[in-house]
């Protein structure tokens, strides 16, 4: 997915929940601090979201351009209407949403998760596609070992060993 992309997903997502705001908790994120980030971080063709105001709403983004809708089998992309607790995410992290909005998104906010807090919430995931994910940031020089270590710390305590001990594994690749 392209910044272009998401702004148009965070135009049709906002007006099919009927609202101004979505929250972006998914690897496409990071379009909103890196417009232009490592093409291998790319891949994905679904943005995970929710709307702001009413995250009760997500059900009506996937249903009306989710997966295998009609908006996902002509444009190639879609949006995850997800629930806020999807994510593991680090204290503070609202104070560090970053906002894409502008004449693509039809002045609706799509609120991405900074860079540092979409990392931990990675490390702390886990999954083999995360850890891909934070190596490809890792290696294009986006993020820091010592930056991801701040917000490890500040991840919920039961999760905060994992995302140390998987950030120790990719820094010795």
């Amino acid at each position: 997915m392209k910044r272009h992309e998401l702004e148009h997903l965070i135009r049709a997502a906002t007006a099919v929940a009927n609202v101004r705001e979505i929250v972006i908790i998914g690897s496409q994120a990071i379009l909103g601090a890196l417009p232009d980030p490592p093409k291998e971080v790319l891949c994905s063709q679904e943005a995970d979201c929710y709307p702001l105001p009413d995250p009760s709403k997500a059900d009506l983004i996937d249903g009306a351009i989710g997966e295998l809708s009609p908006f996902h089998r002509q444009f190639g992309y879609y949006a995850h209407g997800v629930a806020p607790e999807t994510a593991i995410l680090p204290d503070g992290w609202r104070e560090r949403l970053v906002p894409i909005k502008n004449e693509n998104t039809s002045g609706a906010t799509g609120w991405c998760l900074s860079i540092g807090d979409l990392v931990a919430s990675k490390l702390a995931a886990g999954r083999e596609k995360d850890i891909a994910f934070v190596s490809v940031l890792m290696r294009h020089g986006v993020i820091s070992p010592t930056d991801m270590e701040y917000f490890i710390e500040r991840l919920p305590r039961d999760h905060r060993a994992a995302a140390r001990g998987r950030l120790f594994r990719l820094k010795g690749k």
